[in-house]
């Protein structure tokens, strides 16, 4: 038997009735009596029928859809970060779509370009740690596509955004070592031109300077794609090594794990504390023990797609926007 695929139409055919008192059923208008809307719902559910969101989109003008632009989707922060925008998206009815950079702005940009091709309602994008040149973002929401960062965030963007207390982190994480006796702090950290890269950057020189440490540049080491090429933190573990230190701040989920990894692999004697961002639930298994600077991923999903969202259904243009700071969480 073919797959019948209904249509408005169809159903309207079926029980000889237009296809404006279908649609009028389907949404609960009070412009018919109740008998014919029990009519149109029982029948509607006994074929199965669901309106085409394409059709419906294109008189609507709305895909009831949201894009998502994030480095990588295995990366423990992120997958959660997703985890808390569906949960809102889907409450509201809108529909996610996922897209990763792999840390690349060619990717990047071809993934936005894509979504917003594909009349998505707005855009989530956290940035990849290559990207520089964001004009054609710009050109995209000064022509009225809603857009909200988190993460990652540009500078001079008038938009909300969405970010964790990454300098209070980066600082907390410093002056604990720096009064367990510490002052070879080696911090190892993302591209130099993401935002988290910077705000826990001055976090780590504050905690310093507090305590009138000297800031050593040889202590810091930058992996331009966060740690998802291993030679890059090789590198860097080589080069700390080579200078000395008594003591490491990580600065990235994926550093962390592979900072532990790669001493592992080189036979590094653990004879120093590490503390390091991470949202990973299996990183504590790991020997020696680290101090885990964790962010709260879920709640910086939902309130990002909330944000979107009142972009999105606002009657009024938004000219006054805001960033939301989330707290971290040490253990």
């Amino acid at each position: 038997m073919k797959y019948r695929n209904y249509t408005l139409k169809d159903v309207a055919q079926d029980l000889g009735v237009s296809t404006s008192t279908v649609s009028r059923a389907l949404r609960d208008s009070h412009e018919i009596s109740e008998d014919t809307k029990k009519k149109v719902l029982d029948y509607t559910a006994k074929i199965k029928f669901k309106i085409n969101p394409i059709a419906r989109s294109l008189k609507e003008r709305k895909s009831q859809s949201i894009g998502i632009v994030v480095s990588e989707i295995a990366n423990n922060f992120f997958s959660q970060i997703v985890n808390g925008i569906e949960s809102v998206a889907h409450q509201k009815n809108y529909h996610v779509i996922i897209s990763q950079s792999h840390e690349s702005s060619e990717k990047e940009k071809m993934n936005i370009e894509h979504l917003a091709s594909r009349s998505v309602d707005g855009l989530l994008i956290s940035l990849s740690s290559e990207t520089h040149n964001i004009d054609y973002i710009k050109e995209l929401y000064n022509r009225g596509l809603p857009i909200v960062f988190f993460d990652r965030i540009p500078k001079n963007f008038n938009t909300f955004t969405v970010v964790s207390d990454n300098f209070q982190g980066a600082y907390r994480a410093t002056e604990e070592f720096i009064l367990a006796g510490k002052n070879r702090i080696a911090h190892l950290t993302n591209s130099k031109s993401l935002s988290i890269t910077q705000s826990r950057l001055d976090g780590y020189k504050a905690a310093l300077d507090k305590h009138s440490i000297a800031f050593d540049e040889q202590l810091i080491q930058y992996c331009p794609y966060g740690g998802m090429h291993m030679d890059e933190i090789h590198r860097a573990l080589d080069h700390f090594v080579q200078k000395g230190f008594d003591s490491i701040f990580i600065s990235g989920d994926r550093l962390t794990a592979g900072f532990l990894l790669a001493t592992k692999e080189k036979n590094v004697t653990h004879d120093f504390p590490i503390a390091g961002f991470t949202n990973s639930d299996f990183i504590q298994l790991f020997s020696p023990k680290i101090t885990v600077i964790r962010q709260n991923a879920f709640e910086m999903g939902k309130a990002s797609v909330e944000l979107l969202i009142k972009m999105i259904e606002t009657k009024y243009p938004i000219t006054e926007f805001e960033q939301i700071v989330l707290p971290v969480q040490h253990s």
